[in-house]
Formats: structure tokens, C-alpha cells, sequence
């Protein structure tokens, strides 16, 4: 193969992402000319068509996969080399990717804002889904970071613990339950629900039970904080949260903390790397940051959304 320029490989990985020339160019801010023309000298240059016609998209061939993944790594070389350069001149630049489970969304932009305050040249690219997605995400190298409670057991990480993580029961300010003390076991006729398996709630509050010897019955399942929220909010259920998660909903009297012995519970926020895999200055800075300042700016921000609430008690 003869060399290619950056320009198309860009024009692959963008075809390649949402399947159109269109949208390609749309994404790079060029023509759809100048995208077919860097697909078609990239296929003379591998000797091989790349990408083939499925109804109205366009889809990868097995030769255009396998060249897509190369031409990731090496606009994303390309990329961290610039900022190296950067951070080689004293300025701190470049993507900052980073991925949270769900949990975490709550606590990052504060300290995102405060990481980025003094350094313009930082772009952040910030994914949230379930802990499976961010360690698939970790593993094949699309982010540099992740923040979840417990480091995955599928492959080494280099994790540091920057906070504390608390979990509570929580419901309707009018539900039954509140405003007197609980216990486990009552809260079983009243539809508790929780996350699912494999998230950090999840095996936190399994764990109350099991230590407390307590029977275990939960009401319903949900796949999001968001949706547990909402629900518990509605009065159809008790709901099992990140006490973080739920701060704007307490403060506006939509949630009320339950008072049930044993609780809150806490776990640890941990941000991580893979073990075997050199991060890029950006994320280095980011991750010396958190686990310096994390906790302080969760605190802080805590008692800033509480304030409110406690003048309008007045």
C-alpha cells in the first residue's frame, strides 16, 4: 500500500461510523465529492474495495473493518502526539475521553468544570452507560478513563479511589415509610426497586441483606437511575440510590432519604486506567486531579445544593 493522508482515513472511519457519504461529509465539513474521492483513493491504495452498498447505507467490508480499526489508532496517535507536543510547551490540550457509570454522571461535571477552568484548550468527550458498556468501552481503547465503584476483574487496571460513594433508600416524601425508621424486611411490601445485575447499587444492596441476614425480595428491576427515580417519585415503590444521584430530587422535596438501620451504605468511587496502557497527558492531569481534589469538590458541591433548601426550611 502506498501512503494515505490523514483526510482519508478520516473519510473512512466517518463513512464507517454513520454509514452514509452524506453524514460523513457533514461531519468532516466538506463535500460529499471530496469524501467518495478519498474513499476511492483509499481503495486503490489497498487494492481492495473497502465499502460496499446495503439499501440506502453503506457498509464495511471485511478488508474496510479491518482498516477502519488502523485508521483509528493512528488519527488517535496523530491526535495524542499533538498534545504531547502541547503539554512539551507547558500548555495542558487535547480530548480528554473519559466514560462513568450511570451512578457517576451526577458528580463529573462539577469537577470537569473546575478541571477545565484555567485550561481552554482541554475538549472533553464524556460517555455514560452501564458498568458492562464502560468496561467494554476501557477495554477496546475508546476511552482513557473510566469511573465506576469496583475496578473490573476482566482485564488490569491501574484504579485509584477518589471518594466516597454513599447508597440509601429513598421514596415519596408522602410514601408510608417516611419520616420513621425502617426495617429491611418491611421493605419488601412496598415494590423495591433496584438496579440490575452488575451494577454497583445493586450488589451494595444485596449485600445489606445478606450481612443483615435479612429475607431478600425485590419489587422491580430498572436499567437507569433516571427510571428508579421517577418511579419512587411517583409513590410506586421504594427506591435504592446513589445518595449523590438523587441531591436536586431531595432538595426539591420530590425524594426523601428513609431512615433503615445499616444505611447509608458506602462504597468507593475509584477512576482507572488500563494497567498496560500508557494514557495521554490530558487524562494523566484529569486523573491526578481527582483523586486530589474529587472528594472536596463533591462536598462542596453537595452543601452549594443544599443551601436553598435549608432557606427555604427558614
Amino acid at each position: 500500500m502506498y501512503p494515505a493522508s490523514f483526510k482519508q482515513l478520516q473519510a473512512l472511519v466517518q463513512v464507517a461510523r454513520h454509514a452514509s457519504v452524506s453524514r460523513a461529509a457533514e461531519a468532516m465539513h466538506v463535500t460529499q465529492p471530496a469524501v467518495s474521492l478519498h474513499l476511492k483513493l483509499l481503495e486503490e491504495a489497498a487494492g481492495t474495495p473497502l465499502t460496499r452498498k446495503q439499501g440506502r447505507n453503506i457498509q464495511m467490508t471485511a478488508a474496510g473493518e479491518l482498516l477502519v480499526g488502523y485508521a483509528e489508532r493512528i488519527l488517535r496517535l496523530w491526535e495524542e502526539a499533538g498534545d504531547e507536543i502541547a503539554a512539551f510547551k507547558g500548555v495542558t490540550s487535547g480530548s480528554l475521553r473519559i466514560g462513568a457509570v450511570m451512578t457517576a454522571e451526577h458528580l463529573l461535571p462539577p469537577m470537569l468544570v473546575r478541571f477545565t477552568t484555567g485550561r481552554p484548550h482541554v475538549r472533553i468527550r464524556l460517555q455514560v452507560g452501564s458498568r458492562p458498556e464502560v468496561i467494554g468501552m476501557l477495554s477496546r481503547d475508546e476511552i482513557d478513563l473510566a469511573i465506576m465503584g469496583t475496578p473490573p476483574r476482566e482485564f488490569p487496571t491501574s484504579a485509584s479511589r477518589f471518594a466516597r460513594h454513599p447508597m440509601a433508600f429513598f421514596a415519596a416524601p408522602g410514601h408510608p415509610l417516611a419520616g420513621r425508621s425502617v426495617g429491611l424486611a418491611e421493605l419488601a411490601d412496598h415494590n423495591l426497586l433496584v438496579r440490575e445485575r452488575g451494577s454497583g447499587t445493586r450488589a451494595a444492596v444485596e449485600k445489606l441483606y445478606l450481612d443483615a441476614g435479612a429475607p431478600l425480595s425485590f419489587g422491580s428491576e430498572l436499567s437507569s437511575n433516571e427510571a428508579i427515580k421517577q418511579m419512587t417519585a411517583a409513590g410506586l415503590g421504594v427506591g435504592f440510590l446513589s445518595v449523590h444521584a438523587c441531591t436536586l430530587e431531595v432538595r426539591n422535596r420530590l425524594l426523601a432519604p428513609l431512615a433503615v438501620a445499616g444505611t447509608p451504605v458506602s462504597g468507593d468511587w475509584h477512576v482507572m486506567h488500563k494497567a498496560d496502557h500508557a494514557i495521554p497527558t490530558v487524562a494523566a492531569s484529569f486523573h491526578e486531579f481527582i483523586v486530589e481534589h474529587g472528594q472536596a469538590v463533591i462536598i462542596e458541591e453537595l452543601e452549594r445544593q443544599r443551601r436553598p433548601a435549608r432557606r427555604a426550611a427558614k
